[in-house]
């Protein structure tokens, strides 16, 4: 299957190997881009463990997989990396009652011991 990142590659050449933990996401957005195919999937699991150890006590892994379910991820575009551990990006779905959605942010990464992990998000309009 294509990987639902829209990379272009094969989801097993592409963010697999990020979710099963063989490898770690190599730059910023490499890791945003596996976190976008974490919710299509969805894989609340994966997205909990590359949350910023401090920010996880804001999530839960429940909520990510459920917002990962109730949506349909069509798409996602990469807008901007304005600097290192910066991405903009677009994310295309359908919500539960069958309405596009743009989600649109800048959202910010950080590497602790040369892994890469979301920090936060603003969101843009």
């Amino acid at each position: 299957m294509n990987c639902p990142c829209c990379s272009g590659k094969s989801y097993e050449e592409c963010c697999k190997p990020y979710h099963t933990g063989e490898k770690h996401a190599p730059t910023a957005e490499a890791l945003m881009r596996s976190r976008f195919s974490a919710f299509a999937i969805p894989n609340g699991k994966y997205l909990m463990e590359t949350t910023y150890p401090a920010k996880r006590k804001y999530h839960n892994t429940e909520d990510l997989q459920a917002w990962g379910e109730i949506n349909e991820w069509t798409k996602l575009e990469i807008i901007d990396k304005p600097s290192v551990g910066k991405v903009e990006f677009k994310a295309f779905y359908t919500d539960e009652e069958g309405h596009k959605q743009i989600h649109h942010e800048l959202s910010k990464f950080k590497m602790i011991q040369n892994r890469w992990f979301y920090v936060s998000g603003e969101f843009l309009h």
